[in-house]
């Protein structure tokens, strides 16, 4: 409850704000009743000090009046440092030194202590117990569409989310100028029919990579438009290392961390390559992982190690492959058996120290490598179910922890977050996110904030308004925004630069202006006219309208009469029929006037029917 949060810090405040200036009075009475008694007890120090400056020189006499006056000026004043400072210079320095420590008001004794005791007692908690630093206390839901989130990225200051799905979409979420509403203020679909694979701002935040299921990695600008397309590559070559680009569906990608140009791609071509964004003509340089037996593996993911200098790779016969970045053909570490051959490695990440490799694998564990030693694992983690081809696994920003999500069928429970402490691999916490898959984790490390994305098209936010900075505290604390009736006021305004001048349409200002001049025309802020009531009036139709047909339908409507039996309702015409025939007999009236009519069976005697029962020849 923030307003509470408020209230208790307001309060806080004025409390001790209040206590600062008790302590302060006190110290000041204690003062002068110090200066009062010394000089009370000592008038003979006085008085002799009085008359050696007066047998020196008049100088004196007057340098030491003058003292004398400034300093009865300053006792009856609300200064007390002053005075204490002129008469007693060797008793305060020890005060002083502690004055100058500081700015603003002396605090109450033990006061400074008592807080330095309190905070070192909550950093050595948190240090002893590392579930405190977890920022889950708070968490917001943006509401992405109905498919799998499989893609994350935040811009480096964390002012911006984007998140990719399934969907085709990707949606870009700004902290800082979102409502309460939280709702995206950009959408589209930069790689047409293609599943997001991989989203990820660039080291300076100013360009965003786009990976997705084609052969054809994107670049785009902060507000989503193009900034370059990968070249596709030639998929008849045999030898990957010819062809200008990828030739298969891309699985992932990322940002070199130092140089803001550069780019890494994974390919299902067997290939990992890196890119520069001021080249899109041509790859800058190809790594190809091979098997035992040397034979083209297909890699699923890839990642730049923190410093920039190796590029890893997980392949799909379950090993991790490492090369220098500026050595293309030999690995320079490698473990054939990581995972389980077969299946997909989601996900590859480095610790912040630059010495750990966490891997996610699609064998359901989660295992932390150290390079240095790179045949066996340093600590492992089983049944962390996963069935998606992206599920993240990520690091604190201490370092200390290792967070992953797991995946679960339709109504097979919850998909949870996972927090593992690094040094033992002991589980320390996890986190019910929803009812669906958790894929895409990310930590990041200014805001303090935790996103996680899931298969039922959400992604969450997890904030801890204390240990937390800016992000999803910036958008929960704003109302929501009432919809301008200006927008729905006004007309489409249509944009001819080549119209001629007498069919151009004048340009239109802003909203406010166009609502007030529509206002100002009477045809345009016409009410409209309530129906009438009645036959109608002044030229308009009543409620029933004033035809002729109108009429007719109204007063068949409230026909009552029952015709629930056919035959009495036809007998019931038969008498006037046949007394005035209207109907048939006049139609034969010159061809036959004398009626004649089919005889149906010889026993059957017509004569004695009406007319309206009478068949003709």
């Amino acid at each position: 409850d923030l307003e509470a949060m408020f209230e208790q810090t307001r309060r806080t405040a004025v409390e001790r704000s209040r206590k600062v200036l008790e302590a302060r009075e006190r110290e000041k009475e204690e003062q002068a009743e110090k200066e009062f008694r010394s000089r009370a007890t000592d008038p003979s120090a006085s008085a002799s000090s009085a008359t050696g400056a007066r047998s020196t020189s008049t100088q004196r006499e007057t340098a030491c009046s003058e003292s004398e006056d400034s300093s009865d000026e300053e006792l009856t004043g609300p200064s007390t440092q002053s005075q204490t400072s002129a008469q007693g210079p060797a008793e305060d320095t020890g005060g002083d030194d502690d004055d100058d420590e500081f700015i603003g008001p002396p605090l109450p004794p033990g006061f400074k202590d008592s807080d330095d005791d309190n905070d070192n007692d909550d950093t050595e908690e948190e240090d002893n117990n590392p579930v405190k630093k977890i920022p889950d206390s708070h968490e917001i839901t943006l509401q992405h569409g109905t498919k799998t989130v499989s893609a994350l990225g935040l811009d480096p200051s964390g002012a911006r989310l984007i998140t990719g799905g399934y969907d085709y979409d990707v949606k870009f979420w700004d902290f800082a100028g979102m409502d309460a509403s939280l709702q995206a203020f950009r959408s589209l679909q930069p790689c047409e029919c293609h599943q997001i694979k991989s989203l990820q701002y660039s080291s300076t935040g100013d360009v965003i990579l786009v990976v997705s299921g084609n052969s054809q990695a994107k670049v785009l600008d902060r507000d989503g438009f193009p900034v370059m397309e990968c070249i596709k590559g030639d998929q008849y070559i045999v030898d990957m290392t010819n062809t200008k680009g990828h030739t298969a569906m891309l699985n992932s990608g990322c940002w070199h961390p130092k140089i803001k140009e550069e780019f890494l791609t994974c390919s299902n071509d067997g290939t990992v390559r890196t890119w520069d964004v001021n080249n899109e003509k041509k790859h800058k340089s190809v790594f190809k992982p091979r098997s035992v037996q040397g034979k083209r593996v297909i890699p699923t993911t890839c990642t730049y190690s923190r410093d920039g200098k190796l590029i890893a790779a997980g392949c799909q016969d379950g090993s991790i492959q490492i090369w220098d970045r500026n050595m293309t053909v030999h690995t320079k570490f490698h473990c054939r058996q990581a995972h389980a051959p077969g299946t997909d490695t989601s996900c590859l990440t480095f610790s912040y120290d630059g010495t750990v490799l966490a891997s996610r694998g699609g064998d359901d564990t989660l295992k932390i490598w150290d390079i240095r030693q790179f045949k066996k694992p340093l600590n492992s983690a089983e049944r962390l179910p996963s069935f998606f081809p992206m599920t993240d696994c990520c690091f604190s920003p201490d370092d200390k922890i290792l967070v992953t999500g797991t995946s679960v069928k339709k109504g097979g429970g919850s998909g949870k977050l996972f927090f593992f402490y690094r040094e033992t691999f002991q589980k320390l916490y996890e986190i019910e996110v929803t009812d669906a898959s958790v894929v895409r984790c990310l930590w990041h490390p200014k805001l303090n904030q935790i996103m996680v994305g899931t298969g039922n098209g959400l992604a969450k936010v997890y904030y801890d308004p204390v240990k937390s900075q800016r992000g999803a505290k910036l958008c929960v604390v704003k109302t929501k925004r009432k919809e301008r009736q200006a927008e729905t006021l006004t007309q489409d305004y249509i944009i001819t630069p080549h119209a001629l001048p007498m069919f151009r349409e004048p340009r239109q200002r802003s909203t406010r202006k166009q609502l007030e001049k529509d206002r100002l025309d009477p045809m345009k802020s016409h009410k409209p006219e309530p129906p009438v009531a009645g036959p109608g009036r002044g030229g308009r139709v009543g409620t029933h309208g004033g035809t002729l047909s109108s009429y007719i339908v109204k007063n068949i409507a409230l026909d009552k009469t029952d015709d629930s039996n056919p035959r009495e309702a036809i007998l019931r015409h038969a008498k006037e029929a046949e007394e005035n025939p209207y109907w048939v007999a006049p139609a034969y009236a010159k061809t036959q006037p004398k009626t004649v009519f089919a005889e149906v069976e010889p026993e059957d005697d017509e004569t004695d029917k009406p007319e309206w029962k009478k068949r003709k020849i």
